[in-house]
């Protein structure tokens, strides 16, 4: 168990992380760890992930109360959104929000990963849905995220981002980094003419690896065939969510597909 500090100084070890990798700029982004059932640690509003230091991190409570802070530190104006996924996940401790640029790319350009393109990525993440978009700092975030929780432990964030979370800060930091390589390879993958998904077998058997290792947390499974939903739904709820994985929309040109996600994703990159 670790003491209250030795937390404070790994959620600084993790902004760190987040900042030099390149997934926030300036005072982007933000980091929270569950302590008790009604104390939570985030960073502050207003300080770059890479140069926080232990006495700036803030506590909370259930409600977004200030338990402490030091000096001018406010907790994070979108601490409401880490509170929903405690309030939804008892098995959750961390969350971690952050703009890792190819994640939000995708985020921005509307496009789910719902690609079986890697082992890792199927096993760790299954697919990523995008949360319908919500005015930052107010519970329109949490709202949408609240449809995922059930069976997701990462997603996108309509024009903001990505948000993840995990049985610890560790695990939530790796799903995001996992999230954006998964993003990074399909946009290259894509560029060189689109990816060649694993099989359905092929991705049976992964989850059934999944299973065999007892890996923690939330895993869409089946659910990824409708990914694109504005609400995930299993086949049973097809119907009533206006998704029908028995029929496939038509497939878009490979070299338009191509051109249309190079120019979205390049000018958002500012290249």
């Amino acid at each position: 168990m670790y003491s209250e500090f030795e937390v404070k100084k790994q959620i600084c070890e993790i902004g760190k992380r987040i900042y030099n990798n390149g997934f926030v700029a300036a005072n982007d982004g933000n980091i929270s760890v569950k302590i008790s059932d009604n104390e939570f640690l985030c960073t502050p509003t207003g300080v770059s992930k890479g140069f926080m230091t232990p006495d700036m991190i803030c506590k909370v409570n259930a409600k977004g109360e200030v338990l402490a802070a030091s000096g001018k530190y406010k907790p994070s104006s979108e601490i409401k959104m880490h509170l929903r996924v405690y309030a939804e996940r008892p098995d959750v401790k961390s969350v971690v929000h952050a703009h890792p640029p190819y994640a939000t790319s995708f985020a921005i350009a509307g496009i789910p990963l719902n690609k079986p393109i890697m082992p890792e990525a199927v096993i760790a993440l299954g697919c990523v849905p995008i949360a319908e978009y919500g005015t930052p700092s107010t519970e329109e975030i949490p709202d949408a995220v609240a449809k995922y929780l059930d069976n997701y432990d990462a997603v996108l964030l309509e024009n903001h981002g990505a948000l993840s979370w995990g049985g610890d800060l560790i695990s939530a930091y790796y799903k995001m980094e996992s999230l954006e390589f998964y993003a990074k390879l399909t946009f290259i993958s894509t560029l060189l003419g689109g990816p060649k998904e694993l099989s359905e077998d092929q991705v049976q058997t992964l989850y059934g690896i999944r299973k065999k290792l007892g890996v923690a947390g939330r895993h869409p499974a089946d659910l990824c065939k409708t990914v694109g939903c504005s609400v995930p739904c299993s086949n049973a709820e097809e119907k009533s969510c206006g998704c029908d994985s028995k029929k496939e929309e038509p497939a878009k040109d490979t070299a338009k597909l191509v051109e249309e996600i190079t120019k979205k994703v390049l000018s958002q990159l500012n290249l």
